[in-house]
């Protein structure tokens, strides 16, 4: 009997999502001679019971293939609900749907739910990391993470202009929840003169002696600020510094180093906030991205081949390998190495990110 798969994607979208899913159908059928089918809307629709045939030629326009440009992902996808609390009805639907294997596509939180899941159920699941955050673990890369990194760069590059022409400092807030990837990443390679963290604890006034210093003794009237969403001075700042009508949880971190900025330096400095949101998910997947997913999701569907289940994909030393899921959730959300590499080039850069410790 021909082998029958599912597929779905869970948790937020990124660019390179399509690219995975035509890795997988291509391989799966072309190789395999299997039946693969997508499961829509993640969890939602594996609990609905719906199925989708996917196959060479579902998404074939006059030997254009679009699924290679495509953002987002044709099957749609969800990041909220209580997923646990339909265990039943889940672990049932698998069984109904008839699936020899299931491949995911995920960030850490919704792997470590399918995961518990594939563990109660006695699933045969394969994993494929996916997060414009890259903080799965063990993993050198994700599907989605450069796509962002460029997005923020090409925002960066675009701000840079507009606050040398009116002397602005320009701070741009950007995603990655508790960990700072996507910030120092972005920062560095976009040229900007400060990158905050959640990493790294900073001061306002560190903050704002740096931006004086750039202004005062190297003539530099324009800054650009790059903060991540989860980024928090440290403690004893705030309560020194915190006369602020930014003070509550909903307020972005951007606005809130904006007003200080402009407290510390008496209003002398024009300071201009840009969060770029949901753009960060958005757009054409890099052709670094397009790669990654492409070998990821031909990885996937050979670990399926093998009877390798309970395993994720990782980018480990030039090479896709399977790591255990179950070490993956454990390790997961991966932080940024406040001594590391990435953090020193920075600061050899002469970038403020934070206060050395």
């Amino acid at each position: 009997m021909r082998k029958k798969i599912g597929i779905l994607t869970s948790g937020g979208d990124c660019p390179g999502l399509n690219c995975v899913i035509r890795a997988v159908v291509s391989h799966a059928t072309l190789t395999y001679d299997w039946e693969v089918f997508g499961i829509p809307y993640a969890t939602q629709g594996l609990l609905e019971r719906q199925a989708i045939a996917l196959n060479m030629h579902g998404w074939d326009l006059r030997g254009i293939d679009p699924l290679l440009n495509m953002g987002g992902t044709i099957l749609g996808t969800i990041n909220k609900g209580d997923t646990l609390a339909h265990i039943d009805e889940m672990l049932a639907s698998y069984e109904a749907l008839a699936l020899d294997a299931l491949i995911v596509i995920g960030g850490d939180g919704s792997l470590g739910i399918l995961h518990e899941l594939a563990s109660r159920g006695n699933w045969n699941l394969v994993a494929i990391p996916k997060t414009i955050d890259s903080d799965v673990a063990l993993t050198e890369r994700a599907v989605g993470f450069d796509t962002a990194v460029n997005t923020i760069v090409d925002a960066l590059n675009r701000l840079t202009f507009t606050a040398a022409s009116h002397d602005r400092v320009m701070i741009v807030e950007v995603m990655g929840r508790s960990a700072g990837h996507l910030a120092l990443h972005a920062g560095i390679a976009g040229g900007a003169d400060v990158i905050l963290i959640p990493e790294i604890s900073h001061t306002i006034s560190g903050l704002c002696q740096y931006i004086a210093e750039l202004r005062d003794r190297w003539q530099r009237k324009f800054a650009i600020v790059v903060v991540a969403e989860g980024a928090k001075p440290c403690l004893e700042d705030v309560q020194e510094n915190n006369p602020s009508s930014c003070a509550s949880p909903k307020c972005g971190r951007g606005q809130y180093i904006a007003e200080q900025i402009a407290r510390c330096s008496k209003n002398l400095i024009d300071t201009r906030v840009s969060v770029l949101g949901h753009i960060q998910r958005g757009g054409i997947p890099s052709a670094l991205d397009r790669l990654t997913a492409t070998i990821f999701g031909k990885t996937a569907v050979d670990l399926v081949a093998q009877g390798k289940f309970g395993q994720m994909v990782a980018w480990q030393n030039g090479e896709a390998i399977p790591v255990p899921i179950q070490d993956v959730v454990a390790q997961s959300p991966l932080h940024v190495n406040p001594q590391g590499y990435l953090v020193q080039s920075a600061r050899c850069l002469g970038i403020y990110v934070g206060e050395k410790t």
